[in-house]
């Protein structure tokens, strides 16, 4: 799969201050989330983990509730296990190739 390279939609300037508006007016952050997924739009994982730490920063500066900022740091935890297994992956397909 080398050489194959995937579409990669980010979410635009416009989409995150709808995002962040949507924060501000009391959706949880898991709803949001699931608005973002349901668009259709692929972001890596490196991206997502910024854009997720961001909003961490954001929901302290605002006094979020523990529970929503608890849910947002779960979903972190899980970006960085799927960064990690992924780059396993990738070592291990490099070890075989040689």
């Amino acid at each position: 799969m080398s050489g194959v390279k995937r579409k990669q939609n980010v979410v635009n300037v416009k989409q995150k201050l709808e995002i962040l508006q949507k924060l501000d007016n009391g959706e949880s952050a898991s709803t949001v989330a699931e608005d973002v997924l349901n668009e259709g739009n692929t972001i890596s994982h490196s991206a997502a983990l910024q854009s997720v730490e961001s909003l961490l920063d954001y929901m302290g500066q605002r006094g979020f509730d523990y529970g929503d900022i608890s849910v947002v740091r779960k979903i972190c935890v899980h970006i960085r296990q799927e960064m990690n297994k992924q780059q396993k992956q990738r070592c291990i397909k490099d070890f075989l190739k040689q």
